[in-house]
């Protein structure tokens, strides 16, 4: 795990995760926790805003649960002993799938967001400037939490802003009660997509591509390329039921792989997020939280794997290189 201080958000996540809120939290302050329910584990897992590291004064526990029924429960502890809970019988979250949280302050309540969906509000029982900590554990693999404090040119509470973000250009139009954007939701990249890997690629390095599959989908792409050779392909590809991958190098394919633990991890119109994690002898991929396989680096030099394309019948969502 790191903390990006360009980016402002923590990578690399290990759960169960417990680390410092850069700056404290301050009206308008915006914590995004992005990554997926895993299938099995504790059938639930925690989001807390807490006071240190001990546990023992937590401003906001945000805990879905899977047992018993899926439903959200809230709640504030203070010195050791929770207060009465909030109930929201309803499950924004789905096992096996990615997920974005977004966490808003305001002065008498948090707000949180999911999926881009309002879910629901939990006014404060204790004074958020002493929240200097946030934690995280249970059944749950988080790509990144990303903290984005208040902006001095946003319009005051009573504002919406409706966003498209596409790298380069940045339009907004204010109409509603006041909701500040995340830099990467909606729909936001067109395809295809292509960006750079700063520093290209090195051990526990990260790349995570996230979006939705076309119902009509025959097959996409995602390439991480070395010059004009693609060190990594992957592709799945419906009408075959199969994800294949390969690489490409001086205009010839190698030997591609097919096989994988289940079944296939990709569907027509759904949602997905795939995460390639860098190790030193090969690629890690997970689908929507659970491990896929493994890819052994055909290209050894991995610092001038320098690329990322997607293309293909998706939507693009999110993007982390």
């Amino acid at each position: 795990m790191s903390f990006n201080n360009s980016q402002n958000q923590y990578q690399n996540v290990c759960i169960p995760f417990c680390g410092p809120i850069p700056g404290g939290l301050q009206v308008g302050h915006e914590v995004t926790v992005n990554g997926a329910v895993l299938r099995s584990g504790t059938n639930r897992f925690s989001v807390n805003f807490q006071c240190g590291f001990d546990g023992n004064n937590i401003a906001f526990h945000f805990n879905p649960r899977f047992d018993g029924g899926s439903y959200v429960v809230c709640n504030t502890k203070h010195s050791g002993s929770w207060g009465p809970e909030e109930r929201k019988m309803q499950m924004p979250f789905t096992k096996g799938m990615p997920f974005e949280i977004r966490f808003q302050l305001q002065n008498e309540a948090f707000s949180v967001i999911v999926n881009g969906n309002y879910f629901l509000r939990y006014e404060h029982r204790m004074a958020f400037q002493k929240v200097d900590t946030i934690a995280i554990e249970g059944m749950v693999m988080v790509s990144f939490i990303r903290f984005q404090p208040p902006d001095p040119v946003w319009p005051p509470a009573g504002t919406i802003i409706s966003q498209t973000f596409i790298p380069g250009v940045h339009s907004a139009m204010p109409s509603g009660p006041f909701l500040p954007p995340s830099l990467f939701s909606g729909p936001l990249y067109p395809l295809p997509f292509r960006t750079s890997i700063s520093g290209g690629l090195y051990p526990n390095r990260i790349i995570l591509v996230s979006g939705s599959i076309l119902p009509t989908a025959n097959r996409f792409e995602i390439n991480l390329k070395c010059g004009n050779d693609i060190a990594f392909h992957l592709n799945p590809r419906f009408c075959e039921n199969a994800v294949v991958r390969n690489t490409q190098i001086n205009r010839s394919w190698g030997s591609e792989e097919r096989g994988l633990p289940g079944c296939m991890p990709f569907a027509r119109g759904q949602s997905f997020m795939v995460c390639i994690r860098c190790d030193v002898p090969c690629l890690k991929v997970t689908v929507n939280g659970c491990h896929q396989f493994d890819y052994k680096h055909r290209i050894r030099n991995l610092l001038s794997i320098n690329q990322l394309e997607v293309s293909g019948d998706i939507q693009l969502t999110q993007v982390q290189v």
